[in-house]
């Protein structure tokens, strides 16, 4: 059985402080990217001060937001005795840097973080590990337009430095009115951690389970070899547990998370069989698969996404491939550094 579902508002991305459970709110922070629109934080009222799960995007107007949904509680931002973040993607790790440096608040993440936090250097761009795999990928021209793109201003801003401490997986997490449970939900990124609140039948997930999108796979600098089978192995290990309420990162909270996960479960089989197919119809590269294939909702070729949404539809491409090699689906060479794909015999 999981919690009842605090009603929400329709569009999810409404500013304040939307309760979702006894001592739990939800505040969307609006994002400088059009297609997630906001990211939910979560506040955990507790006695010895508040904890803040992931914290938004280190802006002034988020600033400004999140100060003030605290006011309608009746809290300041120095109430904030700790950020539990879920994964170093800015728009949950940024602010709560940039909030220790004005009140001295204590930051926690995933350890599994620390490899891409240690080697993040905006001086090789934003995505230097992913030109170099869009290259295996067979997808030259597209690593090019990738690696040519400037770092804005804005991006060197961005603070991306070093936790205070680290979460660990099967930590407890004991607050003064609540426990929180980690656990390691490897595959958006290779750090992930989701927090279940067992008593409360609540799971706040991060970016691991979406109710509206399928997370990206392996977004980050130092991402692991085998991103997909990371993230499927996470979906279920959490699939496994008693279902709870879903407290998204994006998107509106949901009654069960066992709902979602058989969905997203289903979407990746479904692609692990079209990526199939196409290799059977003679494409042998990651590239080529996801040129011929159908993105989004609207069914959009690759060709019509930007060049970011490119990249990432190419890179999961070449994630499913390697699962269907690890099953014995597919073998795989390096041919003059481009990885090939054909149907084992």
């Amino acid at each position: 059985m999981t919690a009842p579902v605090v009603e929400q508002p329709t569009d999810w991305t409404e500013p304040g402080a939307h309760p979702v459970a006894p001592g739990v709110h939800r505040i969307p922070l609006a994002l400088p990217i059009p297609s997630l629109h906001a990211v939910n934080v979560y506040v955990i009222e507790d006695g010895e001060g508040l904890v803040v799960v992931d914290s938004g995007w280190a802006m002034p107007d988020t600033r400004t937001s999140l100060e003030g949904a605290l006011a309608a509680l009746g809290h300041r931002l120095d109430d904030v005795a700790q950020f539990l973040v879920t994964h170093a993607h800015w728009d949950h790790y940024s602010q709560a840097l940039a909030l220790r440096e004005s009140f001295g608040t204590r930051v926690r993440i995933g350890r599994g973080e620390r490899p891409s936090i240690e080697a993040f250097d905006v001086h090789r761009g934003l995505h230097p590990r992913q030109v170099e795999l869009l290259r295996r990928c067979g997808a030259d021209q597209l690593a090019d337009e990738i690696a040519g793109r400037p770092v804005d201003r804005s991006e060197r801003d961005v603070p991306h430095t070093m936790p205070d401490a680290w979460l660990d997986d099967g930590e407890r997490i004991a607050l003064a009115d609540r426990g929180l449970d980690v656990f390691t939900t490897p595959g958006h990124t290779r750090g992930h951690i989701v927090l279940r609140d067992a008593a409360a039948g609540l799971l706040f997930s991060g970016d691991h389970i979406l109710p509206h999108i399928t997370p990206s796979i392996g977004l980050e600098t130092e991402p692991e070899p085998k991103p997909l089978r990371s993230y499927l192995e996470s979906l279920r290990l959490v699939r496994d547990m008693p279902d709870t309420v879903l407290l998204p990162a994006h998107g509106p909270v949901r009654p069960s998370v066992h709902t979602r996960i058989d969905e997203l479960l289903e979407h990746h089989a479904e692609r692990l069989d079209v990526a199939a197919a196409q290799v059977r119809a003679g494409h042998g590269t990651a590239f080529e698969v996801a040129a011929a294939m159908r993105w989004t909702r609207r069914r959009r070729s690759l060709d019509d996404l930007d060049a970011f949404s490119r990249m990432l539809a190419v890179l999961e491409i070449e994630a499913h491939l390697d699962v269907l090699a690890d099953r014995g689906v597919l073998d795989s060479h390096e041919e003059g550094g481009v990885r090939r794909y054909a149907v084992r015999r």
